[in-house]
C-alpha cells in the first residue's frame, strides 16, 4: 500500500503582497491521484493559526515553542486526511507562516501494519517544507518516531499519572463520542499541544479495537467551535469563552474535577492507566464482552494487582458470573482473591451482591480452596454489615474446616444478637441472621421460641404495596428450616385474632407456607377471606360463615375464631344492629363472651341509626346475654334502647318522660340514635288514638327538649297528618291537646303553636264542609260549647299565637 502525498503552505517564496504583508496559503505539491474536490476540503483543515499575541517575527527559540498541530479528518466522501501542520519563519522576513504535510487514505484504507494515525503523525517522515521535486512519490509507510520503545512508553505512563484526576472524565467522554446522545467534541485544553498528543495516545491504547483508528482529532486549534474533528485540543487561554458552549470541555491546566466520572469503564480504564499497566488494555480486549463493558477490564485488572473502587469491583464480579468459564483457575483464583482482599474497606452492597452472584457461579465449577474466601467474605457482611438482602451461600461451602473456622469467629456474635431485645423488629436482619446460624451450624434453639414472637408481629408492619424486600429470603428460610417455619407460623396464627386485617395482608403479599398438618385456623380464615367476600358479595354475615368454614374449627371449641372471623368481615366499623342480631344467634353468648366480640355486638346497637328497628331488640338480648360486661353509661344506652322496645309494646312501667331522662343523663354521651329510639318511641304512643292521658301531661309540663322535639317531629309525619285528615274525633283530640296547655313553657308552646297552623290547619281547611262540622262537633263532645267556638274562631282567624288562643279557650271554657 503507498500512501498519496500533499503539502499546503503559506511560506512559500515569491507570494505575497509585500515583505511584511499576509501571504495566502496554497498547495505547492499533490500527488497526482487525489482528487480536487479533496484539496477544496482540505485546505481550511490544514490552515494553522498562531496563538494570540504572537509577535510577526520570531527568533528560532520562540518559533520552536509555538504549538504543531497533529490531525486526522474525515472527509465529505468517507477518505481521511493525516497532516502534521508546524510554523515556520518565510525564507526572506521571518514572519510567521505554516507548512502542512498531509497524506490521504481512500474510503475503506487503513494505515500500512495497523499504525494508529497518532503514532503516524508523530513520525519522523513528516516534511517541514516542500520537497524540491514538484510530485512527491507516494509513501509506503510512515515509520514510528526513532528512540527507545520503552522510553516512549514510560513517558506516557508518567503523562497518565500526572493526569490522574482528568482521567475517568476525558476517558468517559471519549467513550461517549460513539453512543447515541454523546457530546459532539470533546476539548483538551493543555499548555503544550504535544500534551493534547499525549491525551490522543492515551485514548488510542484504552479505546477499544476499531474505534482508535476512526477517531479524529486535532491537537491544535484557534477555532474549536468550528473544528470538524471530535477531540480538539486549544490552549488554556482559549478555553475560557467555551464555558455555555454545549462542548465537553477538560481544562487539564485548572484545578481538579470534583467527584467520580459516574462512568464505570472509565474509571476503571482511568485505574489502569495510574496502575502504568497499559498493556492491559489489549488483554481485556481478548475476553468476551461488549465495547466499553467495564467487566473484561476490572477482572484483568484485579488480577494484575491493579486494586479498584467498588463499582468496579462489582463490574468484575458480574462480568466473571455470567461467564465463569471465560478465565481459567490460576485467574479465577486471582480474582477471588482481590475481591475478597481483607485491606478494602469500601465494599457497597451492590458489590456483595455481584460476590453473591460470583459464589453461586463458581459453587461446584471451582475448587473449595477458591470459594471459600468469597463465602466467608458474604457470611461476615450478613453478620457484621447489616445486608439483609444478600445472597447467602449454600450449606456445603461451609462443610470443611473453613467452615468451622467462620462459625468460632461469627457464631457467638450471631447466638448475643438474636438474644438481645432489638432483635426481631428489623425483618431482613432476623431472618439473616437466622439463615446465617444455619449455615454455620450455630445452635439457637434456646432461643428460637423468643425470636418469633418478635418477629411474627413485626412481618405486619409496612404500609408498601407489593411484596416487601425480604419476602424472598423468608421464605427462602422457612423452606431451609422446619422448626422455625413451624414456630414462626404459630406465632402468626396466636396474634392472628388482634390483627386480623394485617394478617390477611401479609398472607396476600407473601405466600406463607402454612398447607402442611398445623390446625393454624386463623391463619387458614385470613387466607380463605378474599375469596370468601367474593362469593358472598354483600351478604357479610354469609361471609363470616364462610371465613370460620375455611379456619375448620368451631367457634364454641375456638371461640377466638369468632374475633378473627369479624375482624376480617368488618375490621373497625361496627356491623348492622340486624347483623349483630345474627351474630349473637350464630354462637352463644359465652363463645362471644370469651372472644371479646360481645364488645362489637354492643357497637352495633350503640351505632343505630333512630328509625333502626333491629337495634330495640339487639338492645334486649345484650342486657340479657351480657349482664356483667355492659356497665355504667353503657349499660344506660342499652336501656334506653330496651325502654323503646317496651314502650312499643305496651310492656313499659309509667312515668315516661321520667324514666327517659333519668335512662338519659347516666348515658351521657348519649348516642343520638339510641336517645332517637327512646324519644321517637314514646311520642309515637303518645300521639296514637289511644295514648295515656298522664303519659302525654307528664311529657308536655316536662319541658323536656329532646322528648317535646321528638313529639313534633312525629306529629308532623306523615302517618298523623293522614289520621287527621280521615278520622274527625282524632283531629279535635289534636286540637285539644294543642290548645290544652298554654303556661306548659315556651318549649311546649311554641311546638304546639307550630302543629296547629302547619299541620292541623292546612288538613282542616282541606277538608269538606261537613267534615269541617264532624271535627267542630267532636271538639264540642270532648270538652265545652266553649271549645267549640274556640274551634270556630281559630278556623275563621289567620294564624294567631297560642298564648292568646289558649286563654280565649280557656275564659269560654269558665263561662260555659
Amino acid at each position: 500500500m503507498s500512501l498519496a502525498q500533499l503539502h499546503y503552505t503559506s511560506a512559500a517564496d515569491g507570494d505575497g503582497t509585500g515583505e511584511d504583508g499576509p501571504v495566502a496559503a496554497r498547495f505547492t505539491s499533490v500527488d497526482a491521484s487525489i482528487p480536487a474536490s479533496v484539496l477544496t476540503e482540505a485546505g481550511p483543515l490544514l490552515a494553522y493559526e498562531a496563538p494570540s499575541g504572537t509577535p510577526d517575527r520570531l527568533t528560532d527559540t520562540a518559533l520552536r515553542a509555538l504549538p504543531e498541530v497533529y490531525s486526522f479528518s474525515l472527509l465529505s466522501d468517507g477518505s481521511g486526511l493525516l497532516a502534521r501542520t508546524v510554523p515556520v519563519r518565510s525564507p526572506r522576513t521571518s514572519a510567521v507562516r505554516f507548512h502542512a504535510h498531509a497524506v490521504h487514505l481512500p474510503p475503506g484504507t487503513r494505515l500500512p501494519e495497523g499504525t494508529s494515525p497518532l503514532a503516524a503523525c508523530r513520525s519522523a517522515r513528516w516534511a517541514a517544507a516542500t520537497p524540491e521535486r514538484p510530485l512527491p512519490d507516494p509513501l509506503a509507510a510512515l515509520p514510528a518516531p526513532a528512540g527507545h520503545e520503552a522510553r516512549e512508553r514510560e513517558a506516557l505512563n508518567d503523562f497518565a499519572v500526572s493526569r490522574g484526576p482528568w482521567l475517568a472524565g476525558v476517558l468517559s467522554d471519549l467513550r461517549r463520542l460513539h453512543g447515541p446522545g454523546g457530546p459532539e467534541r470533546v476539548v483538551l485544553a493543555e499548555r503544550q499541544s504535544a500534551d493534547v498528543a499525549r491525551w490522543i495516545a492515551l485514548a488510542g491504547l484504552a479505546l477499544p479495537d476499531g474505534l482508535a483508528e476512526h477517531l479524529t482529532f486535532t491537537t491544535y486549534t484557534r477555532r474549536p467551535r468550528e473544528a470538524a474533528q471530535r477531540v480538539v485540543g486549544v490552549l488554556p487561554e482559549d478555553a475560557d469563552e467555551l464555558a455555555d458552549s454545549g462542548l465537553r470541555v477538560h481544562v487539564c491546566t485548572g484545578p481538579r474535577p470534583e467527584g467520580p466520572a459516574g462512568d464505570t469503564w472509565a474509571e476503571t480504564a482511568a485505574r489502569v492507566w495510574r496502575g502504568r499497566a497499559p498493556e492491559l488494555f489489549r488483554e481485556a480486549a481478548a475476553l468476551p464482552g461488549e465495547p466499553f463493558a467495564a467487566g473484561p477490564l476490572a477482572v484483568t485488572a484485579l488480577c494484575a494487582g491493579i486494586p479498584l473502587g467498588t463499582e468496579e469491583r462489582a463490574a468484575a464480579a458480574d462480568w466473571a458470573a455470567e461467564r465463569p468459564y471465560a478465565l481459567d483457575g490460576t485467574r479465577t483464583r486471582r480474582l477471588v482473591e482481590a475481591l475478597t482482599s481483607p485491606g478494602t474497606d469500601d465494599r457497597s452492597g451492590p458489590e456483595f451482591d455481584a460476590a453473591g452472584r460470583l459464589f453461586a457461579a463458581l459453587d461446584g465449577r471451582s475448587p473449595a480452596t477458591t470459594t471459600a474466601p468469597l463465602a466467608a467474605m458474604l457470611v461476615t457482611e450478613a453478620v457484621r454489615g447489616g445486608n439483609g438482602s444478600l445472597e447467602l451461600p449454600g450449606r456445603t461451602a461451609f462443610s470443611g474446616p473453613e467452615g468451622a473456622a467462620v462459625a468460632g469467629v461469627l457464631g457467638p456474635e450471631i447466638v448475643s444478637e438474636l438474644g438481645g431485645a432489638g432483635v426481631g423488629l428489623d425483618v431482613a436482619r432476623t431472618v439473616q441472621l437466622l439463615r446465617v446460624a444455619r449455615l454455620l451450624g450455630v445452635d439457637c434453639a434456646e432461643l428460637l421460641p423468643s425470636v418469633v414472637d418478635r418477629l411474627a408481629p413485626a412481618l405486619l408492619t409496612g404500609g408498601e404495596e407489593g411484596a416487601p424486600g425480604w419476602a424472598p429470603a423468608l421464605l427462602e428460610l422457612m423452606d431451609e428450616q422446619f422448626d422455625v417455619r413451624t414456630a414462626l407460623l404459630g406465632a402468626l396464627d396466636r396474634i392472628a385474632p388482634d390483627h386480623p386485617a394485617e394478617v390477611a395482608r401479609l398472607l396476600s403479599r407473601v405466600p406463607l407456607p402454612f398447607t402442611g398438618t398445623q390446625a393454624l385456623p386463623h391463619l387458614r380464615m385470613c387466607a380463605g377471606a378474599p375469596e370468601a367476600r367474593a362469593d358472598c358479595g354483600d351478604d357479610r354475615v354469609a361471609t363470616l360463615q364462610r371465613i370460620l368454614r375455611a379456619g375448620g374449627v368451631s367457634p364454641f371449641a375456638e371461640p377466638l375464631v369468632l374475633r378473627t372471623g369479624v375482624g376480617l368481615v368488618w375490621n373497625e366499623e361496627a356491623p348492622t344492629a340486624a347483623e349483630a342480631r345474627q351474630l349473637l344467634e350464630a354462637a352463644t353468648s359465652d363463645a362471644h363472651r370469651a372472644a371479646g366480640t360481645w364488645s362489637v355486638l354492643v357497637a352495633a346497637a350503640l351505632a343505630a341509626g333512630a328509625d333502626d328497628g333491629a337495634a330495640p331488640e339487639l338492645a334486649h338480648d345484650l342486657l340479657r346475654g351480657f349482664p356483667r360486661e355492659t356497665g355504667g353509661r353503657v349499660r344506660a344506652a342499652l336501656q334506653l334502647l330496651e325502654f323503646a322496645r317496651e314502650v312499643r309494646s305496651g310492656a313499659a312501667e309509667p312515668d315516661w318522660a321520667e324514666r327517659v331522662r333519668a335512662l338519659r343523663a347516666e348515658a351521657e354521651p348519649v348516642e343520638p340514635g339510641v336517645l332517637g329510639q327512646a324519644c321517637d318511641a314514646v311520642a309515637g304512643r303518645l300521639l296514637a288514638p289511644e295514648r295515656p292521658d298522664e303519659e302525654l301531661y307528664a311529657l308536655v309540663q316536662s319541658g323536656d327538649a329532646d322528648l317535646i322535639a321528638a313529639y313534633t317531629r312525629t306529629a308532623r309525619g306523615d302517618g298523623v297528618r293522614a289520621r287527621l285528615a280521615a278520622d274527625p274525633a282524632y283531629a279535635a283530640d289534636c286540637f285539644t291537646v294543642w290548645t290544652a296547655h298554654p303556661h306548659a313553657g315556651e318549649v311546649w308552646t311554641e311546638a304546639a303553636a307550630g302543629l296547629l297552623d302547619e299541620v292541623l290547619r292546612p288538613v282542616v281547611r282541606a277538608l269538606p264542609t261537613d267534615r269541617v262540622a264532624a271535627v267542630e262537633d267532636a271538639v264540642g263532645r270532648s270538652g265545652s260549647s266553649g271549645r267549640a267556638d274556640a274551634f270556630r274562631d281559630w278556623n275563621r282567624r289567620e294564624r294567631r299565637t297560642l298564648g292568646r288562643l289558649g286563654r280565649r279557650i280557656a275564659g269560654r271554657v269558665r263561662r260555659g
